[in-house]
């Protein structure tokens, strides 16, 4: 055979295995772990009667996705798409999205009544797509979410609370404030379930000699009264008094189906609203176990431009000690492998998590020794674990855990979350003391107002993308930014010396470590 004559066969042969893979249909593969409790414990409605079904594509570049659409439109879907985004939304009647993909899509009732599609098989990429589409999203309509709201302790023991100058004394704090830095000019968004009143934010503001506030409200103010947004509204003002306070209505985000989307949407709007400002999340999308990277490609992509423009943000890692799948109201079952993962929010690299500890201090509030906070009775305690969804970002490279894992680790940072330990807050016209990782994601949010107002007033520039700065510092700076907690534990993980998923790199000494920032801010590059 001449050389002209094989290299003609290999072309033949090449072109036939191509054909090959192009026809066959990739396999959707079952979904297990909490999704399959999920489906399991619910009814399921027989086929679903969705006026539309849809899921979110995850794409390679944030290009026109022509060939996407055009395999949409051949399986009477549509695309939907925004210029420079990486993901896109396929959507279409429950039979043509079920025919395209080759899975069933059912209508499923659960335990607390709530009607929702589902499949319980996870789409696959079809093959004509896969150098456009890096992946596909849950068909789901139903977002377990929940509030981390406070149980509160009525206030008994004063030396088991931190009033609003104690907890600044315990964190270092006190020297900036008494220097002039209360958050001025700064802007701090609280995204909620529930809403809050403002009698009792009067009462907080004239019980501790604060300046009265009233927040602003996005999308209206949610009738639910948990008590949570009030303490996160109190706790930020508490340290930065005259920051400005936002108070985003998330409720709309987990009505219907398309929670991620509509969460990116809600987030790009309160960028575009009060853009570098600070964000602080304490309620809970859904497990990442639940979810695809797919999924949450808009609100990575939304967060991503936020923290471009200056935003900060911080999410509560959670108050179940790193067993944030287990299902509560939803699905119920003896706590196992499946329960282990975190909050779907606090899987992603953009968010600085926030753990809990119980803290320890001398009888003028000066900080002492702290611990990883765990109530094992209830299984209650400090969220953390490693992501099921996304990769160890280039910031945690240096980190050393005990199963040198390539995934993304959370918590970052930590700070007081114990009930017994707690901040006192006013809810329904009562002292009481607030606690869990939705205290001290807001207590950070305060400290990092006053370290704004002290950047820019000192030649330096608002934090922005935060996690990258705090493990370089954590790694080496000239003055001690972080308390390194060492004792106690969750359900995942053990603290210990050094970065850990319990309590992260640690609680901060705030007039320590923002100085650190200021001299990294403006060293010669």
């Amino acid at each position: 055979m001449t050389t002209l004559a094989l290299v003609a066969v290999i072309a033949l042969v090449l072109a036939l295995v191509e054909s090959r893979r192009e026809s066959e249909s990739p396999v959707p593969q079952a979904i297990s772990g909490p999704f399959a409790l999920l489906l399991g414990a619910s009814t399921n409605l027989g086929a679903s009667r969705a006026q539309t079904v849809q899921l979110t594509v995850e794409l390679r570049a944030p290009d026109s996705p022509d060939r996407l659409v055009r395999w949409a439109r051949d399986s009477g879907l549509s695309v939907r798409w925004g210029t420079g985004h990486n993901w896109a939304v396929l959507q279409g009647a429950p039979a043509e999205v079920a025919s395209a993909f080759q899975v069933p899509v059912d209508d499923y009732r659960g335990r607390r009544g709530q009607v929702f599609y589902a499949s319980p098989l996870q789409p696959a990429v079809p093959s004509q797509l896969h150098d456009e589409v890096a992946g596909l999203g849950r068909i789901l309509s139903y977002t377990p979410f929940h509030s981390n709201s406070p149980s509160l302790l009525p206030l008994e023991v004063p030396n088991q609370s931190l009033a609003p100058d104690s907890l600044r004394t315990t964190y270092n704090v006190s020297p900036l404030t008494m220097a002039g830095y209360t958050g001025k000019d700064t802007t701090i968004v609280v995204y909620a379930f529930d809403g809050f009143d403002q009698s009792d934010l009067d009462k907080y503001a004239e019980t501790f000699a604060l300046p009265k506030f009233t927040p602003e409200v996005v999308g209206g103010m949610p009738q639910q009264r948990s008590g949570e947004a009030a303490m996160d509204l109190q706790v930020a003002h508490a340290i930065a008094p005259d920051a400005r306070l936002v108070l985003v209505n998330a409720r709309s985000t987990v009505e219907g189906g398309g929670t991620y989307v509509k969460i990116a949407e809600q987030m790009a709007s309160v960028d575009e609203q009060f853009p570098g400002g600070i964000w602080t999340l304490s309620i809970g999308w859904g497990c990442d176990k639940l979810l695809t990277a797919a999924d949450l490609a808009p609100v990575r992509s939304a967060m991503a431009a936020a923290l471009a423009r200056g935003t900060t943000i911080f999410n509560a890692s959670g108050d179940l000690a790193g067993l944030e799948c287990k299902g509560g109201h939803d699905w119920s079952s003896p706590p196992g492998p499946a329960d282990v993962g975190l909050d779907a929010v606090a899987s992603v690299p953009e968010v600085t998590n926030v753990g809990g500890t119980a803290l320890s201090t001398d009888a003028n509030f000066r900080w002492l020794g702290e611990q990883a906070w765990m109530d094992a009775p209830l299984t209650q305690g400090s969220g953390g674990g490693i992501s099921n969804l996304f990769d160890r970002p280039r910031w945690q490279a240096g980190v050393t855990v005990a199963n040198n894992t390539r995934r993304r680790m959370t918590p970052d940072i930590s700070a007081v979350a114990d009930r017994l330990t707690g901040v006192i807050i006013v809810v329904k016209q009562q002292l009481a003391v607030g606690g869990g990782t939705s205290q001290a994601a807001p207590i950070w949010a305060g400290m990092a107002a006053v370290m704004n107002q002290f950047l820019k007033d000192n030649g330096g520039r608002a934090l922005g993308d935060l996690n990258p700065t705090l493990y370089r510092l954590a790694a080496s700076a000239p003055r001690p930014g972080f308390h390194d907690i060492t004792l106690g534990a969750n359900a995942v993980a053990v603290a210990g010396p050094g970065y850990d998923m319990v309590t992260g790199l640690g609680s901060p000494d705030v007039d320590n470590l923002v100085r650190n920032i200021l001299d990294l801010q403006q060293a010669p590059r």
